[in-house]
């Protein structure tokens, strides 16, 4: 079923339910939206990511470390970034070290402590996929001018800084 339609369902099984509990308010439906769309836009990004036999957490990772001035990070780091834990990043930096993207080795001023480096080989690779994804990203956010966008931006991080707050309340650190 097309995305369009499966919103079209949301909209008439949402007012269907708010004539059963009628104080069930629009946010409600608004989340449901924004998983529905978000878990589309999930399967678009690994669709691309396939053919480099990259997954999201890879990708990730790998432009994370793309993205350091020095090209380098520790996993707890990282772990925070890409959203991981640390079991999974250990997958991660084994699979992206195997092929020669990143290597891992002792900071050089606290040996306990690893550090995660992208190589020539992870920059050369992350140059030369990214202009491969860019299509089908300017394709989603097509009609979209730039104030929308500027205002999408300010929204999500609205809606971030509230689910922030909501961790904050439930004991976990913000």
């Amino acid at each position: 079923m097309s995305l369009i339609n499966r919103i079209k369902h949301l909209d008439e099984g949402f007012e269907r339910i708010r004539k059963a509990v009628p104080e069930l308010p629009e946010d409600a439906k608004l989340c449901r939206l924004l998983l529905l769309v978000g878990e589309r836009l999930q399967a678009e990004f690994e669709s691309k990511l396939r053919p480099y036999k990259l997954n999201d957490s890879e990708f990730r990772t790998l432009v994370m470390l793309f993205s350091q001035p020095d090209g380098s990070s520790t996993p707890g780091e990282l772990c925070e970034f890409t959203s991981q834990g640390a079991t999974n990043m250990t997958r991660i930096a084994n699979a992206l070290a195997k092929r020669g993207l990143i290597t891992r080795g002792h900071n050089i001023t606290d040996r306990r402590q690893v550090v995660m480096q992208i190589t020539a080989a992870g920059r050369r690779f992350v140059q030369k996929m990214l202009p491969g994804m860019m299509p089908s990203l300017r394709l989603t956010f097509a009609e979209f001018t730039q104030s929308d966008r500027n205002q999408f931006s300010k929204l999500m991080r609205k809606l971030a800084k509230n689910l922030t707050q909501l961790e904050h309340e439930a004991g976990d650190p913000p």
